[in-house]
């Protein structure tokens, strides 16, 4: 282990219950915040709006969001900041907004408060932003240098999310075990922290292998349960300790380089971002050659509907051209794919994803 580790465990705050955000000017007027600026998007602010108080002592400004973490928008967010002269930012929405209102404000060093309306992404809880263009396709990730200075979960906005976002936010914290696990089994020693993120690791895998389904339920019955509340919060905060502890001994390896890739392709477009990295883990566990791992896996995902399968993410094993073109983008200079395989090749990612479909399909139809 040469290179440096940074770690950056999270917010200063955290808050998860009933009418959480009635308290919010208090926590803003005792930091002497008298303006801020609330970031949001449309489907996002419908369902925050009847939770989120009217402030009596602090001026807000609304503003909405395109729908794209981007370098234009960004700074669209800076600009609106600046120009009225903001103390704090405000990001209500799924993982695209709270990354931009995380960008924004680490770039004008303003404090952030972060009010998830998903359970997708441990976005609420990371440092990190994830940059696409205008189109959707990914660009980069950034590091910021502070986390979020406060986070609050309100029950009553997550009951009303969609399903589908659960399903995906389960999908991407998985990955969590399976890419983290494959670098670190590479290291020869395991620093305290290292050693940390690699149980936080494994806690995402048991806690949603165990609760995944009930909490689905739960939430389609619009319940607030302990196994809810316990996926929830392991997508958000377990699988954000996984990074903020590991940095890039445990952050992204091949499933991430697969969503990557399947991003530059229109058939998959329908696929939310934690559906791609679930199709990604399998994929990865084929280049590793786990397939005892991936026949366990198999039926959570039967269970989960998680896409395993070519139909599954809109294509059939005669599209050659668009496979090879995830194959590429996946294996791109930079992607983390190369900390696993560093003599991959998008030959080697072709060949895996076309006999995890034999295998997968196998499954499906053994299943019927």
């Amino acid at each position: 282990m040469n290179t440096l580790l940074e770690v950056r465990s999270g917010p200063a705050y955290y808050a998860c219950k009933a009418n959480v955000l009635e308290t919010l000017e208090a926590k803003l007027s005792k930091a002497n915040i008298r303006k801020v600026l609330v970031i949001h998007g449309r489907k996002s602010w419908k369902v925050a709006e009847p939770f989120f108080p009217s402030f009596e002592n602090i001026e807000t400004i609304f503003f909405t969001y395109d729908g794209e973490c981007s370098d234009p928008e960004i700074e669209r967010v800076k600009k609106s900041a600046l120009e009225q002269g903001v103390d704090a930012l405000i990001g209500i929405g799924g993982g695209k907004l709270l990354d931009l209102a995380k960008s924004a404000g680490n770039s004008l060093q303003k404090e952030i408060i972060l009010i998830p309306t998903l359970a997708s992404t441990c976005a609420a809880w990371t440092p990190l932003s994830v940059i696409y263009d205008d189109n959707g396709s990914y660009v980069r990730y950034d590091i910021h240098e502070k986390s979020a200075w406060m986070l609050f979960i309100e029950p009553g906005i997550l009951l009303d999310s969609p399903i589908g976002f659960l399903r995906a936010g389960i999908g991407d914290t998985l990955a969590k075990w399976y890419e983290g696990n494959a670098l670190v089994e590479k290291l020869a020693t395991k620093s305290v922290c290292i050693e940390l993120a690699h149980m936080a690791a494994r806690q995402c895998q048991e806690v949603l292998l165990t609760y995944g389904e009930e909490a689905l339920a739960d939430l389609e019955k619009g319940k607030w349960t302990d196994s809810l509340k316990r996926v929830i919060e392991t997508n958000i905060i377990t699988s954000g300790l996984v990074g903020g502890f590991g940095d890039q001994y445990l952050r992204i390896a091949g499933a991430h380089s697969i969503h990557n890739g399947m991003t530059s392709i229109t058939q998959t477009h329908h696929l939310l971002h934690g559906e791609k990295v679930a199709y990604g883990i399998l994929v990865q566990l084929m280049l590793e050659g786990k397939f005892s791992e991936i026949k366990q896996l198999i039926p959570f995902y039967q269970a989960l509907k998680l896409p395993m399968t070519l139909f599954d993410i809109g294509l059939t094993v005669e599209h050659r051209a668009e496979l090879q073109e995830i194959a590429a983008h996946s294996v791109k200079e930079g992607e983390g794919i190369h900390l696993l395989f560093p003599d991959i090749n998008w030959e080697k990612v072709t060949a895996a994803i076309e006999n995890l479909e034999v295998l997968t399909t196998h499954a499906s139809t053994s299943m019927d």
